[in-house]
């Protein structure tokens, strides 16, 4: 994917002297963002080795839409863009599956994967919408989708989870990793 990526940003960089600012940032999103974001919750395990790597793409993307060099640091450029890292993206991606999944109880396959965490009695958590995350006897299977699903989404602030409406969510949960993301 990097390789690809790397191919569209090179050819966005040709380019780039003769298109304005608002059009280079569509451009961009629809050809190199596009190809991050697909399927981005499948990352969610992914070793921070990988991540790094996607993050260095996301960089060198941000650096040609603004026509920044590379030895400005990359921070502010993300902010400006108002792009989250590759990681809170699929964390961002994850969460928003496991909520309508929470919401709708679909799809149905879904049902064996993630459990909502029922105590045997009556606890504060209770109500906290949590999902049961279990035993993983090796570090390996402890990447797999259902264990870093109930773990990041356990993760959450409670009044994320606690939302009625998605558009509610989406705007508290992008918050959130923003913050995360980009705290001073």
């Amino acid at each position: 994917m990097c390789k690809a990526c790397y191919f569209h940003i090179h050819a966005l960089h040709n380019v780039r002297q003769s298109l304005p600012d608002d059009v280079a940032r569509i451009v961009a999103c629809s050809i190199v963002d596009s190809r991050l974001d697909y399927c981005n919750s499948l990352f969610a395990g992914m070793t921070d080795r990988n991540f790094k790597k996607l993050q260095r793409v996301q960089n060198t993307f941000a650096r040609v839409v603004l026509h920044v060099g590379k030895f400005k640091h990359i921070t502010p450029i993300l902010i400006q863009l108002d792009w989250m890292p590759v990681k809170q993206r699929a964390l961002y991606k994850l969460a928003l599956i496991t909520f309508n999944f929470l919401q709708h109880n679909n799809p149905v396959y879904w049902r064996d994967l993630l459990t909502t965490h029922n105590p045997s009695r009556n606890l504060r958590s209770s109500s906290q919408h949590l999902l049961s995350v279990g035993y993983m006897q090796t570090a390996s299977s402890s990447h797999c989708f259902k264990h870093s699903t109930a773990i990041n989404w356990n993760d959450l602030l409670f009044d994320i989870p606690a939302c009625d409406s998605v558009n509610v969510f989406k705007r508290k949960l992008k918050t959130h990793l923003f913050n995360i993301a980009y705290a001073t």
